[in-house]
């Protein structure tokens, strides 16, 4: 039987099923982590929204595009494009991407490395590794969620995507949850590590931590000292989150809102970035 990729409305999870039936359930949905859909089950083929959702792309800082949908579909998520002479990376995935958006793209270079940090971050990578046959790179620990490609490096806790260019497992937030470190621009891709809070013109004030965000569900306290010795490691100015890039968060804030949380009982509330650093 045909297979075809389903994408869930909720929360943007792709996976293949057999064409012509819904899947029966969206694993992330289903996790404790996240809520289920208010109104039922909604997938949704690249068919369906061919014509109904457009990509939109920007370049975030020099050397660094970011491919997000309009109107947002699933979590709304974006996906980040690395321009590197040696061959651009991959990191985050976009919930769809347009005919236009996959030769924009193909315009700057393609693809040689795609990789995310964990599912939330996903979008749709699928469609970026069948059309760029790239080297697919994913945490060994968060390969359930990968059905919908196939991960061809399955890597170990720290991994060297290109030079300067790093993904360390955090773990934490989902297993198999990892980061990728660009030495060259100071910048953290620090996928659901870090909850930024924006104000209305889009600049961070606020910082916090969820093992889940919709039930506000928080880390342990050695899973925020697992966090704390990865980035206490990583010099950066910049982060980049599956749905944002929050210029002026420092390592300084985040070892600081680790602090904060390991110095009472689990929490998931926000700290000003001003009492941070």
């Amino acid at each position: 039987m045909p297979l075809t990729q389903y994408a869930c409305s909720h929360c943007g999870f792709w996976q293949p099923w057999f064409a012509g039936q819904d899947p029966i359930g969206c694993p992330v949905c289903m996790d404790v982590r996240n809520a289920l859909p208010p109104d039922g089950w909604d997938f949704r083929t690249a068919g369906d929204l061919t014509g109904k959702v457009t990509t939109r792309w920007a370049e975030a800082m020099p050397g660094i595009v970011g491919f997000s949908c309009e109107p947002a579909f699933g979590l709304g998520s974006t996906g980040w494009l690395l321009l590197r002479e040696e061959g651009n990376i991959a990191f985050e995935g976009a919930p769809f991407y347009t005919p236009e958006a996959l030769d924009e793209i193909e315009r700057l270079g393609g693809i040689s490395i795609l990789a995310g940090s964990h599912p939330h971050g996903f979008g749709a990578l699928w469609q970026l590794a069948e059309r760029f046959d790239p080297t697919v790179v994913i945490h060994r620990d968060g390969l359930r969620y990968t059905k919908a490609f196939r991960v061809s490096w399955p890597s170990d806790d720290v991994h060297a995507l290109a030079p300067g260019l790093t993904m360390i497992a955090t773990q934490g937030h989902y297993e198999g949850h990892a980061v990728l470190h660009d030495a060259r621009d100071r910048a953290l891709f620090c996928g659901d590590c870090l909850k930024v809070d924006l104000d209305g013109e889009g600049r961070p004030v606020a910082l916090s931590c969820h093992k889940g965000f919709h039930y506000q569900i928080p880390l342990s306290h050695d899973e925020i000292r697992r966090y704390r010795a990865v980035f206490a490691e990583l010099d950066f100015d910049h982060v980049f989150t599956p749905f944002e890039h929050a210029a002026g968060v420092t390592r300084a804030h985040a070892l600081g809102l680790f602090d904060r949380l390991l110095a009472g009982a689990p929490s998931t509330r926000p700290f000003p970035l001003e009492s941070l650093a």
